[in-house]
């Protein structure tokens, strides 16, 4: 990768960073006013960014959330109640954060 295509690259995912940073905010304003359609869509938004960087375990992720807005299970098929759904986007976001973390130190150390 020349400097041209490494810059490319760096400015892609320093917009995922802006963006992945204003999605969990937004995920937590969401959350704490049990908008599960919000919740839905953020996920599913969040989804697609990590997805075209490579970011498998955020991408996973984000995709139950969006499943568990939609009050599915973690497949997209079963059902589940408001509360259940809410439980789980719960501890689903706190561990999307960390995956997200542990991408943005990797990726932040393969820029400097």
């Amino acid at each position: 990768e020349d400097d041209e295509d490494r810059s490319f690259s760096r400015d892609i995912v320093v917009n995922y960073f802006d963006q992945a940073e204003t999605t969990f905010t937004q995920m937590d304003d969401a959350l704490a006013q049990e908008d599960l359609p919000a919740l839905s869509r953020l996920g599913h938004f969040l989804k697609g960014s990590s997805a075209a960087l490579g970011l498998v375990k955020v991408k996973a992720s984000c995709e139950k959330m969006q499943h568990f807005g939609n009050l599915k299970d973690e497949h997209g098929t079963g059902s589940l109640t408001p509360a259940d759904a809410l439980r789980r986007i719960t501890g689903l976001i706190k561990q999307a954060k960390q995956e997200y973390k542990e991408a943005e130190r990797y990726l932040k150390n393969f820029y400097k």
